[in-house]
């Protein structure tokens, strides 16, 4: 059981065992379809919980040479890296952590390789491809929206791929299901589907969500199944990244005043959305609040402030049982992909603690943050 009193407010506490059923379902998808599902770190990168993470899946991509570094420090493994473009600075480095290179753009493929070829072609290489359709809703994350910057097109290609390209990469799905996944790779198969037969892998990217309570496990092992079936050359490799962390932990944040102008009342709190939480200022969606509903007629309402003076920091509308008061609790569930990978320090505002909740029912902090981590960002 939880002791939120031992919490540090403001912190992120992800729950082990709530983590490590995560893992156990990926990695039994693994087992049963017979593919490679790696940990994507644009969506979860908080490294001291590698160890967990090692041992049900040893493998990672990354987007950056950052990530990719992080990959080779801490996972222990080489990564799976796509850039939307790379430099000659970072090339180098990018070769060094990685065992497979995806490249975005032809011209990218043609300016980089022969850096591959020097190395003595120990790196994968592959195209990122668009197959132009893609059913995410929110444009923000919809890497197939008219004009993307995304991969390569289908016409772009003809009928022969240059010598030395191994693996094709796709990434059209968020937070998606197994039959998102199937009419997306109907797609691939139409415009793509000529050099499927001359490759060693195809990366379907992220936005499987297979650990969410609805999403069918059977369909998805039976549809990478079947394709593999189709392909028996093809190494399937599927990089999730919101899936390993879903529902797995949460933002503890104190009610630290309560303002009220023309009958709206406002919680503010010792966090913020466009700091802490941003993607629910971004996508946008409304975050569920432990103990809270949706807006009930009669019952005490209140909008969340968060505590930057971006005027637009806040969301609403939630009630509760009784009266908010300076000093209350409140816990934002579901915050630990896509919300620590992605916070910033805008204003000076004070970091929230990273935290870890054991099996053993321990309280372990993992990074508390001061002012110098605010200083040294532009040291």
């Amino acid at each position: 059981m939880i002791d939120i009193n031992k919490i540090p407010s403001p912190c992120y506490v992800m729950e082990e065992e709530l983590l490590r059923r995560n893992l156990a379902l990926i990695k039994s998808v693994k087992e049963q379809a017979g593919v490679n599902i790696i940990l994507a770190f644009k969506a979860f990168a908080m490294w001291k919980a590698f160890p967990i993470i090692r041992e049900y899946i040893p493998y990672s991509t990354a987007s950056s040479i950052y990530e990719a570094q992080l990959v080779y420090e801490e996972m222990g493994s080489l990564a799976h890296t796509y850039s939307p473009a790379y430099t000659e600075e970072s090339f180098p480095t990018i070769l060094q952590y990685s065992s497979h290179v995806t490249f975005n753009s032809l011209s990218q493929f043609e300016r980089f390789y022969p850096q591959v070829v020097a190395e003595g072609n120990k790196v994968s290489c592959g195209l990122r491809i668009n197959p132009e359709y893609s059913e995410v809703g929110t444009d923000l994350y919809n890497p197939c929206a008219p004009g993307s910057r995304m991969g390569i097109i289908s016409d772009l290609l003809g009928d022969t791929l240059p010598d030395g390209v191994e693996g094709f990469h796709f990434h059209t799905l968020c937070e998606s299901t197994s039959y998102n996944l199937e009419r997306t790779l109907q797609e691939v198969e139409k415009r793509f589907g000529r050099f499927l037969p001359q490759l060693k892998w195809l990366n379907m990217g992220g936005g499987h969500l297979m650990t969410r309570k609805d999403y069918d496990i059977p369909h998805l092992v039976s549809l990478l199944k079947s394709f593999q079936v189709k392909y028996p050359n093809l190494e399937i490799i599927m990089e999730p990244g919101s899936a390993f962390a879903w529902q797995t932990g949460f933002l503890l944040t104190t009610v630290v005043d309560i303002v009220e102008n023309h009958g709206i009342q406002t919680a503010i709190i010792d966090a913020s959305f466009t700091c802490h939480m941003p993607d629910c200022l971004e996508m946008p969606y409304k975050p569920v609040i432990r103990h809270a509903t949706e807006a009930v007629a009669g019952k005490p309402t209140y909008r969340i402030g968060g505590n930057s003076c971006l005027s637009g920091d806040f969301m609403g509308d939630w009630s509760f049982d009784k009266p908010l008061q300076v000093g209350d609790k409140l816990i934002f569930e579901d915050m630990i992909h896509y919300t620590i990978v992605k916070t910033n320090m805008f204003n000076g505002i004070p970091h929230p603690s990273l935290a870890l909740w054991s099996r053993e029912d321990e309280l372990v902090i993992y990074r508390r943050f001061g002012y110098e981590d605010y200083k040294n960002r532009m040291d």
